[in-house]
């Protein structure tokens, strides 16, 4: 029964980091209502440890942080939505069969009414 909101972004993507204390948000006021955020970070991999690790503590993130480890985008974008150009911020939301991709920025205010279109 749970929401999940998945976020695609980068450290280097100015309109991803505008929107991520909208996720934060998210996430702390809806833990008790079953819904999960999942930040995906498109950052290279080898810069875990000098751009990623560093803004993640810099910017005290809560949600779930995971990288996206895969050279080849083409085969993953098309998996993720067949809409999707493979730009971000890109966000889906999804609970059992229902979901919805977004190509797009979030305020909070329009990310909390997405999410309770779920719930």
């Amino acid at each position: 029964d749970t929401t999940y909101v998945i976020n695609f972004w980068a450290t280097w993507c100015l309109p991803c980091v505008e929107e991520l204390p909208s996720f934060e948000k998210l996430n702390t006021e809806y833990k008790d209502k079953k819904v999960k955020v999942i930040l995906v970070s498109l950052d290279m991999s080898k810069q875990i440890e000098s751009r990623l690790l560093p803004f993640m503590q810099n910017k005290k993130l809560q949600s779930k942080v995971v990288l996206l480890n895969d050279p080849d985008a083409n085969a993953w974008i098309e998996k993720v939505d067949k809409s999707w150009s493979g730009a971000i911020p890109a966000t889906i939301i999804y609970k059992k069969q229902e979901r919805k991709f977004y190509e797009r920025s979030f305020t909070y205010e329009e990310l909390e009414k997405e999410v309770n279109q779920f719930n």
